[in-house]
């Protein structure tokens, strides 16, 4: 009994001082590893830089107040309304974005989705996927399309920093001898204004930032956590000593 209580306790803190395994759904395509960590301070300030200057003008995040972040990622105020608050308005209010549902509708087909949660409903590591899975496809009205969401009605706003890279497909014998062409690897095309690794960078923070407003306490919490499992383990183990110092006469 005393050892299945010690493994419990082992496994529930290595459960809290590992990072989560992702989570995401992205079906046939494997998905990256995004790597991203949300104790990093200064990759969460550029990831809320990147999301205010390419995702807020289509997306919203309603469930995440300006000076939440301002908090939380030791942002002053100052620099906040200058560079985060592109809209104006109050350190209070919530991140909405400039764009009309009846414009959204007519431009891409639908409204936009809040990416208050995203990165807790598909994981950090669809999220990097999605972004660095962009390709060529002249048959789409926005002339790219993506792995992980075929027929996306997102552009690729990202473009001009990655550029846009090629597909490469190998065909292979599928049922009844039929050809079928198979994804093999993407090469490079057009080309941006980053580099391959600023470009993984910066998806990188805009991920970690997306993750982090998911749930703002989180880093808090492993903390906390990794304190409280060790209290049970010394709690758990004085209370063995003490069991047996009350029934070390009992035969």
């Amino acid at each position: 009994m005393r050892i299945d209580v010690i493994a419990v306790a082992c496994a529930l803190l290595i459960a809290v001082a590992l990072p989560g395994a992702a989570l995401g759904a992205g079906g046939e395509v494997p998905l990256m590893r995004a790597g991203n960590d949300i104790h990093n301070l200064p990759s969460l300030q550029r990831g809320a830089r990147n999301f205010m200057n390419y995702c807020a003008g289509c997306h919203t995040a309603q469930f995440m107040r300006y000076n939440r972040i301002a908090q939380d990622l030791d942002i002053p105020e100052s620099e906040l309304k200058a560079n985060l608050m592109v809209k104006g308005g109050s350190v209070h209010d919530t991140i909405t974005n400039s764009m009309k549902p009846d414009d959204a509708r007519e431009w891409f087909g639908n409204v936009p989705p809040d990416l208050s949660l995203i990165a807790r409903s598909r994981g950090p590591d669809y999220l990097y996927t999605f972004l660095m899975s962009y390709y060529a496809d002249p048959s789409r009205p926005h002339g790219v399309d993506n792995r992980v969401l075929p027929g996306t009605a997102m552009p690729h706003v990202l473009s001009h920093l990655q550029g846009v890279q090629n597909a490469v497909y190998r065909t292979e014998s599928g049922a009844g001898g039929a050809a079928v062409k198979e994804f093999e690897r993407f090469e490079a095309g057009t080309p941006g204004s980053l580099t391959p690794a600023q470009y993984e960078e910066f998806v990188r923070d805009t991920v970690n930032f997306l993750e982090y407003v998911g749930e703002p306490i989180q880093a808090k919490r492993q903390q906390l956590g990794i304190w409280v499992i060790l209290f049970l383990l010394l709690f758990t183990a004085l209370a063995y000593f003490l069991k047996r110092e009350y029934w070390r006469d009992v035969k």
